[in-house]
């Protein structure tokens, strides 16, 4: 693809996100992409910190987007029920550093263990 193609296929994609248009995706080297919302955490009465990971696969070279890290957050900052600023970080933990937030590691249920199958009292 020649660069002045390139700049074109690039206008007409952000032309439609301009327009809000977000469903053409024939363009991306991915087939089924979503995003999974793993952890939701209110910091205050107007920003709220997403965690996600998405999915999908690259139709090119046949990889799972799951096997690359694709942990990300998002900050959505709210003012009464409209989304006023969305800050999106590539990794959670530059999303936390930036924060100045604590990482709170949550252990699955499944590798949970009980109070007696540890060993503690009730």
């Amino acid at each position: 693809m020649s660069a002045s193609t390139n700049l074109d296929l690039v206008r007409s994609i952000c032309a439609d996100w301009e327009r809000g248009d977000f469903k053409r995706v024939e363009w991306a080297d991915w087939a089924g992409v979503s995003t999974t919302a793993d952890d939701y955490r209110e910091l205050d009465g107007e920003r709220i910190l997403v965690f996600s990971h998405y999915s999908g696969r690259d139709r090119t070279r046949g990889v799972e987007l799951g096997e690359m890290r694709s942990n990300v957050a998002a900050l959505f900052q709210m003012r009464g029920d409209k989304v006023t600023r969305l800050t999106l970080w590539r990794a959670r933990d530059r999303a936390l550093a930036d924060l100045r937030l604590a990482a709170v590691h949550k252990v699955p249920a499944s590798c949970r263990r009980s109070r007696s199958q540890a060993g503690l009292r009730h």
